[in-house]
C-alpha cells in the first residue's frame, strides 16, 4: 500500500514537472546545454581514449611485446661526421666494420641467455611479374622465426622446411594483398611468380594483418601484407649478398699504401633488420644493453647500428595519450559542473517565481517532502533530457571526428551509461538545494508574497 502511494506521488510529481518544463521550453533547453555538452564531451573523449587503447594494443601485436629491434646505419649517414673530421684536420681513420650480418644474430642467440629467438631480415625493393602484370613489391629474406616474432600466422599453405632453407630453394610465402593482386579470385598455392629475375613457387599465404598508416609511421613497420618472403639463404644465393662485396672493398682499402681516405660504402650490412625476442619482458632493457656491447665488440667498436625497444615507444605514446585523455575528461567534467550550477540557478529562480504557488500547495496539505519531490523531479527531468540529447550529440561527434580527422574512436555501452547516470546524478545533487529552499518556505509568508 505504501509502495503504491509512493509510486502515485512520484508519478504526479513527474507529470507536474513535465508540464512545467513543456511550458518553458527555451529556458529549459538553455539550462540543459551544460549537461548536453558535458555528456557529449565525456562520450566523445572516452571513445577517443578507447580508440587509442585499441590502436596501442594492435600495435603491440605488430611489434611484439618482448621484441628488441636492431637496424643498421648505412655509411652515407656518417657524411656529417666525415666533414667534421676533415675540418678538424688530420684525425684517426674510422675503423673498419663488417656490418650487421647473420653471424651477429647467431652469436646473440648463443651467448645471451635471456634471448628466446632471433629473426634476421634482408629487404629488397623490387618487382613481381605474373601473367604479364608487374607490381612493386618488397622481397624479404627471413628465417622461420620471423613469423613467431612478428605474430604472423599462415592462412594457407605451410612454412619453409629445413630442406628448402638448407638448399636455398626458390620458394616463397606471400602476403594477402600480393595474392589478391596477382591471383584475383583464385588461390596462389603451387603457382609460380617471377620476382626480379628468379621464378619462385608459392608455398604459403599469410593471414591479412590490419596495419594503419599511423602505425607504419610511428613504429617504422611496413605493410606485411604486400611482401614476398623467401628463406634468407635463398636471398643470399639467388639475389644479392652485400657482405661479399663489402669484404672485398674492405680488403682493397686495407691493402692501399699511402694516406687513406675513407670512401662511403653505402649499405654494406648483410641484413637490414634484426629482431630479438626475449623470454621475459622485465629483461628487455638489460638484454638490449648486453646486445649493444656485444655488437660493438664484433663491429670493432664502430657504432653502425641502432637498437630500439618498440614497447617502450608504445608505452610513452600510451602515457602521453592517457594524460591527454585525462585533461579532456576533466574539461568534460567542468562542463557537467557548469551544467549542474546552471540547473541550480534556474531552479532557484523558479522557486522565487513560484513562491505563491508553493504557499497554496502547502496550505492545502502538501508536506515539505512533497515540495522537495516536485522540484527535484523538475531538475532530474532536465538533466535526463540533457543526458539523452548529450548521448546523441556525443555518438555523432565520435563518428564525425573519426571521419574528419582519421582518429579511430570506439564507442562502448559502458561509457554511454556512465555519462548518462552522471547527468542524472548532477540533476539530483544540484537540485537538492533549490528543492529544500522551496520546502523551507512558510506557507503564510509564501501566500503573502507578490
Amino acid at each position: 500500500m505504501i509502495d503504491k502511494l509512493l509510486l502515485d506521488k512520484l508519478k504526479s510529481n513527474f507529470t507536474e514537472a513535465f508540464w512545467f518544463i513543456k511550458t518553458n521550453k527555451v529556458r529549459t533547453f538553455l539550462t540543459a546545454l551544460g549537461i548536453i555538452f558535458g555528456v557529449a564531451s565525456v562520450i566523445t573523449m572516452l571513445a577517443i581514449g578507447n580508440g587509442a587503447e585499441k590502436e596501442i594494443l594492435s600495435q603491440l601485436e605488430l611489434v611484439g611485446v618482448n621484441n628488441i629491434v636492431v637496424t643498421p646505419i648505412p655509411d652515407e649517414e656518417d657524411e656529417d661526421a666525415k666533414e667534421t673530421d676533415e675540418n678538424a684536420g688530420e684525425s684517426e681513420p674510422k675503423r673498419f666494420s663488417k656490418g650487421l650480418d647473420i653471424q651477429d644474430a647467431l652469436s646473440a642467440q648463443r651467448n645471451i641467455p635471456s634471448i628466446k629467438l632471433v629473426s634476421p631480415e634482408i629487404i629488397l625493393n623490387t618487382y613481381v611479374i605474373n601473367n604479364g602484370r608487374q607490381n612493386s613489391v618488397k622481397l624479404v629474406g627471413i628465417t622461420p622465426s620471423f613469423f613467431e616474432s612478428s605474430n604472423i600466422n599462415l592462412e594457407n599453405g605451410k612454412s619453409f622446411s629445413e630442406f628448402q632453407i638448407k638448399n636455398a630453394l626458390p620458394v616463397c610465402i606471400i602476403g594477402k594483398k600480393v595474392e589478391k593482386k596477382l591471383f584475383t579470385g583464385e588461390s596462389a598455392l603451387g603457382k609460380q611468380i617471377k620476382v626480379k629475375d628468379v621464378w619462385l613457387k608459392v608455398i604459403g599465404v599469410i593471414e591479412e594483418k590490419l596495419i594503419s598508416d599511423k602505425a607504419q609511421e610511428n613504429l617504422g613497420i611496413r605493410d606485411l601484407n604486400e611482401d614476398v618472403y623467401i628463406p634468407i639463404n635463398t636471398f643470399l644465393v639467388r639475389y644479392k649478398d652485400r657482405k661479399i662485396i663489402s669484404d672485398k672493398i674492405g680488403a682493397r682499402n686495407r691493402n692501399q699504401n699511402g694516406p687513406k681516405q675513407r670512401q662511403p660504402r653505402g649499405n654494406y650490412h648483410q641484413i637490414d633488420k634484426l629482431t630479438v625476442q626475449v623470454s621475459n619482458s622485465n629483461e628487455l632493457k638489460a638484454t638490449a644493453e648486453v646486445l649493444s656491447k656485444m655488437l660493438k665488440r664484433r663491429h670493432n667498436d664502430v657504432l653502425d647500428f641502432e637498437i630500439e625497444i618498440p614497447i617502450q615507444l608504445l608505452k610513452q605514446q600510451q602515457k602521453t595519450k592517457q594524460i591527454f585523455n585525462i585533461v579532456l575528461i576533466i574539461i568534460a567534467g567542468i562542463s557537467l559542473l557548469i551544467g549542474g550550477i546552471g540547473i541550480m540557478n534556474i531552479m532557484l529562480a523558479s522557486v522565487l517565481e513560484r513562491t505563491k504557488e508553493i504557499g497554496i500547495i502547502r496550505a492545502i496539505g502538501a508536506t515539505e517532502e512533497d515540495v522537495i519531490l516536485q522540484f527535484l523531479s523538475e531538475s532530474v527531468l532536465i538533466s535526463v533530457g540533457g543526458g539523452i540529447i548529450g548521448i546523441i550529440v556525443g555518438v555523432m561527434g565520435a563518428y564525425i571526428i573519426e571521419i574528419v580527422s582519421g582518429i579511430e574512436t570506439v564507442l562502448s555501452l559502458n561509457s554511454i551509461l556512465v555519462s548518462f547516470f552522471i547527468a542524472v546524478a548532477v540533476g539530483l545533487i544540484f537540485g537538492i538545494f533549490p528543492a529544500k529552499a522551496a520546502a523551507n518556505k512558510k506557507p503564510i509568508q509564501a501566500l503573502r508574497s507578490e
